[in-house]
């Protein structure tokens, strides 16, 4: 018996690939599971929710609630949040610049290979800056990125200072904090804003949810495909 060899394709340079990979000779074999499989299996589709905003904003906080909500409806569903991915994928950057924006790069790719998995993929990260967000926007298909501003003063999010950071950076202790000596950037379209001076949890995650609701994101997909492994 001949071991059959599918040969994967030559990724063109052209194929999203930044000027920053370093190799070119790249091959991106097609998987016999498809994206589309995935969503048909778990009966809806995959996406990412992205919520920026001040850190104190509520971040992460709503995408635990919108976690639970959703799995409790019996969505696959993952949370990505800041203090967890640096503990380990990004346990190697600090707050320059530069990593900030390596930092909020391999979150997107990570992100992109939850959604492309089946989940629907809840991202909670300050990224400040909106061309870091753009870029997570342009490597995923057009709605596939839903950008979530998580709407907070300044000043009540440095009065809640739930991890007592500001404290910190007011002092000193803490440098290129965002909100008090490095920018936040405030999003120019997002699709969904949402105000946590004005909102509960539950009015946010409600806010969030109806979005989706209105927008078919919890529709079924379209086309049932019928999966075999031989």
């Amino acid at each position: 018996m001949t071991f059959r060899f599918d040969p994967p394709k030559l990724v063109d340079n052209d194929y999203k690939l930044s000027q920053s990979v370093k190799s070119r000779n790249l091959f991106k074999p097609d998987g016999l599971i498809t994206r589309q499989d995935r969503e048909t299996r778990n009966c809806h589709k995959s996406y990412i929710i992205w919520l920026t905003g001040l850190s104190g904003s509520g971040k992460s906080t709503i995408a635990r609630e919108l976690e639970r909500v959703l799995f409790e409806k019996n969505y696959q569903v993952m949370i990505l949040d800041g203090d967890i991915v640096r503990f380990g994928l990004n346990s190697d950057l600090g707050f320059s610049l530069e990593d900030r924006q390596e930092n909020i790069r391999r979150i997107g790719e990570a992100a992109k290979l939850l959604m492309e998995a089946g989940n629907i993929t809840i991202c909670a990260f300050i990224s400040p800056y909106n061309n870091d967000r753009d870029k997570i926007r342009k490597i995923v298909p057009d709605g596939d990125f839903i950008e979530t501003f998580i709407d907070c003063p300044l000043e009540e999010c440095e009065r809640r200072d739930p991890k007592g950071l500001y404290k910190k950076a007011r002092s000193g202790l803490i440098k290129n904090f965002t909100g008090i000596d490095d920018p936040f950037e405030l999003p120019e379209k997002p699709e969904i804003k949402v105000n946590t001076q004005e909102l509960s949890v539950e009015k946010s995650v409600d806010k969030i949810l109806t979005y989706l609701s209105e927008q078919n994101y919890f529709q079924q997909p379209n086309e049932s495909r019928e999966l075999s492994l031989k």
